[in-house]
C-alpha cells in the first residue's frame, strides 16, 4: 500500500480472507494498550487469539526490559523489540528465553547514543529521555508526549532531524521518537524471526495474506506496506499525513478497543 491508498473500514475485510489468517503481528503502544494501560479486554483478546490457534507476536519499539517480561508472561508466541533490534521467544517447557539480535553492535554505540541524547535534550526544550530508556540496549527513545507535555510538530521534526544527521534511522511512534544505528527495522527483523523461529517465509503473496499486522503510527509504515491485510486502529488517522504507507483496513474503535475489534472479527471468521 502506498501513501495515497484509501484506507477502508474493517467491515470490508472479507470473511473468507479473515478465515485464512494464521497470525497477528501487533504494535503495542496505543494499539494493544489504551492511554498507556493494558486493558483486561485487550489482554483477553491476546489469550483468545492464541487459544484459537492464531499466533500472536507483538512488534514494538519498547525496550528489552519490557520485552523480556512480555515474552515470558503474556500469551504471545514471540516479541520483536526496539523497532527490530532483536526478538525474544520463551520456551515454557524448557523455561528458557531465547534472544536473537539483528546484528552485532558497534563498539562505541552506547557512547554515541549518550552523546546524541545530551545534544537533543539541550537543543529541543520540553522533550525528555523516555522513562524506559534505562532498560534499552540498542536505541534511543526521546519522549515527546508520553510523560511530557505534547511537543508541536516542528519540535518533533527537529528531534528526527538530529537523529538522522547523526547517522541514525529515526522513526516516530505515538509517544516517542526512536533512533538507532543499524540496518534493520520492524519488518526486516519480523521476517527473519518468522523464518528462523517458525519456518515461515513471507516471500510469497499467499503467505503474506495469511498474516495481519495491526498498528497505529508512522513507525509501523514498513509493516503496513508489506502486509496486504494490514490494519490500523482508528487513531492511525491522527498520523494519516505522515504515513509513508497506510494500512488496508481501519477499525472503528481507537487503541486497545480497536485491537479487540480486530480480534473479534478474526475469531468470528474461525467460527463461521
Amino acid at each position: 500500500m502506498n501513501a495515497g491508498h484509501q484506507m477502508q473500514a474493517l467491515a470490508g475485510f472479507s470473511l473468507q480472507a479473515r478465515s485464512r489468517i494464521v497470525g497477528v503481528l501487533a504494535d503495542i503502544d496505543d494499539t494493544i494498550t489504551t492511554a498507556g494501560r493494558l486493558t483486561a479486554a485487550a489482554y483477553s483478546a491476546l489469550e483468545r487469539l492464541q487459544a484459537a490457534g492464531i499466533r500472536v507476536i507483538p512488534v514494538t519499539g519498547r525496550p528489552a526490559g519490557w520485552c523480556d517480561h512480555i515474552a515470558r508472561m503474556w500469551p504471545v508466541d514471540a516479541v520483536v523489540g526496539e523497532n527490530g533490534a532483536f526478538w525474544m521467544r520463551y520456551d515454557a517447557g524448557a523455561r528458557r528465553l531465547r534472544t536473537v539480535f539483528a546484528g552485532p553492535p558497534a563498539p562505541d554505540r552506547q557512547d554515541r547514543i549518550d552523546a546524541l541524547a545530551a545534544e537533543i535534550l539541550a537543543a529541543v526544550p520540553g522533550c525528555a529521555l523516555a522513562s524506559d530508556q534505562f532498560c534499552r540496549i540498542a536505541d534511543l527513545a526521546i519522549d515527546y508526549c508520553e510523560d511530557v507535555a505534547a511537543l508541536p510538530p516542528a519540535e518533533v521534526n527537529a528531534i528526527v532531524g538530529r537523529m538522522e544527521a547523526a547517522g541514525m534511522r529515526a522513526k516516530l511512534s505515538s509517544i516517542h521518537v526512536n533512533g538507532w544505528f543499524g540496518d534493520y527495522d520492524k519488518l526486516s527483523t519480523t521476517r527473519r524471526m518468522l523464518s528462523e523461529e517458525f519456518g515461515i517465509s513471507l516471500e510469497a503473496d499467499a503467505e503474506r495474506e495469511r498474516w495481519v499486522f495491526v498498528g497505529d503510527s508512522p513507525n509501523d509504515a514498513p509493516m503496513f506496506g508489506f502486509f496486504p491485510n494490514s490494519v490500523g486502529v482508528a487513531n492511525v488517522l491522527d498520523f494519516a499525513d505522515r504515513l509513508v504507507a497506510k494500512p488496508a483496513w481501519v477499525t472503528g474503535a481507537r487503541a486497545g478497543a480497536g485491537f479487540v475489534e480486530l480480534s473479534e472479527a478474526l475469531l468470528a471468521a474461525r467460527k463461521a
